[in-house]
């Protein structure tokens, strides 16, 4: 039965499929145009087949039958969302664009799969050996140089490479024991894919940084790849069984809390109870799991955070959209900045728009995706901040490539990366 305002009929063209089961979502949406100065992509292409409600239309019309599943155009408008989500903050209605969008594309690649270069990131990316076989060629590439030597090459091989180079820390790393009495409770890292794999040392300093914050960490065996990528590229079957085998994990970590480091990430986990909802056995354990997953800014930020030793840098933050827009987490991190004395904030204007990194899209979808990143580099550009922090490897990787190869003197760096540097300052000053 059809919801008594719904304009669709009881028949529906494409039944038991998951777009039809999200026709609910479909149906609050008024029209109304306030996602449109919102949207990454319709700002870009000035296509309304490239907006939020351009985009919902499409979806309706696939429900009803008057546009194909196997519609190329459909198709290529649903590819081309960046999946920010910055359309639901801007929503008066609650429309849950994020969850349509991934629902739209699991009807569609039930008809055509995506790309071969999309099927192969995600077969790896379920794969604990293969992902850490594909981690570790990162790093022999990054160790070697090789990555700074193509990066200087054009097209998307140059600009993968630059990500890839992008991942080295501005800072210097300076180690120390961290000591706390964890009275905040207990906590269990995501240690994810990209995050372990490249970006170990940011693992290490959110370990630390909540340990000298009053949290217990404790290990957490048997942990897989969130989901998020299969889940956004429409492969919902990959993305069930990744969370099934992490609410496992986490459940027997016994941990009072889940952190994450990386927006994405923790945003998908969050979001478990709703990826398992039609999954009686484990809903209702996504559920537990999920309402324990906090950022580590939000731990961060209920704790003080502590302050630390001064650090004499200029830093401009942006916002990674699957923090702000999915898990509306805005003052935290500004939070963990603030702890640092002497770091110089400035204001970076378009904080709240996307990178073009999303996921993987900038694999994908790379024109589009370069067209976007554009203005964000203009205004860092602006700044004159020598640091961008950004909670996301995913940005992490795009922003830092687009200053690497627009020849800007501007690094990135995550900001529980600048906390961690200034509590290792005062270490450093206590023991001298």
């Amino acid at each position: 039965m059809s919801h008594p305002l719904s304009p669709y009929p009881d028949a529906c063209a494409i039944p038991g499929t998951p777009l039809a089961n999200a026709r609910e979502g479909i149906d609050a949406c008024v029209h109304c145009g306030f996602c449109l100065p919102a949207c990454p992509t319709y700002l870009t292409l000035e296509d309304e087949n490239d907006s939020p409600r351009g985009r919902i239309v499409l979806m309706k019309s696939i429900v009803e039958g008057t546009l194909a599943v196997d519609d190329a155009d459909v198709r290529t408008h649903i590819d081309q969302c960046l999946g920010c989500r910055a359309c639901e903050t801007a929503c008066p209605s609650g429309v849950p664009y994020g969850h349509l969008l991934e629902a739209t594309r699991a009807t569609l690649t039930d008809v055509k799969p995506n790309p071969p270069i999309a099927r192969l990131i995600l077969f790896v990316f379920a794969r604990r050996g293969l992902t850490r076989l594909a981690m570790l060629g990162g790093r022999i590439a990054r160790g070697t140089r090789l990555s700074w030597l193509l990066s200087r090459l054009p097209g998307r091989l140059g600009f993968s490479m630059a990500m890839l180079e992008s991942t080295r820390s501005p800072l210097k790393r300076r180690k120390y024991e961290a000591t706390g009495d964890g009275s905040r409770g207990s906590t269990a890292l995501l240690t994810g894919c990209v995050m372990e794999g490249l970006y170990s040392d940011t693992n290490r300093a959110t370990e630390r940084t909540l340990t000298v914050n009053g949290y217990r960490m404790v290990t957490t065996p048997g942990q897989r790849c969130c989901g998020a990528l299969h889940a956004h590229a429409g492969d919902d079957d990959t993305a069930r069984a990744l969370a099934r085998a992490n609410v496992a994990a986490f459940e027997k970590s016994g941990a009072d809390y889940v952190v994450a480091n990386a927006a994405g990430c923790g945003a998908m986990m969050k979001e478990y109870g709703q990826l398992l909802a039609d999954d009686p056995a484990w809903h209702e354990r996504a559920v537990a799991v999920s309402g324990r997953v906090r950022d580590v800014s939000e731990l961060l930020a209920e704790a003080g955070p502590r302050p630390g030793a001064e650090l004499s840098m200029t830093v401009t933050y942006d916002a990674p959209c699957h923090l702000l827009h999915a898990q509306r987490v805005a003052a935290p991190p500004l939070a963990v900045l603030a702890a640092v004395p002497g770091l110089a904030r400035v204001p970076l204007e378009g904080s709240e728009h996307c990178c073009g990194s999303a996921g993987i899209y900038n694999l994908i979808e790379p024109d589009v995706s370069d067209r976007v990143l554009a203005p964000k580099l203009a205004n860092i550009s602006a700044t004159s901040a020598s640091l961008v922090a950004t909670g996301n490897p995913g940005c992490l990787m795009q922003i830092g490539a687009g200053l690497r190869q627009a020849r800007m003197k501007a690094r990135v760096v995550h900001p529980v990366d600048l906390l961690d540097a200034s509590y290792a300052a005062m270490k450093d000053r206590e023991n001298a």
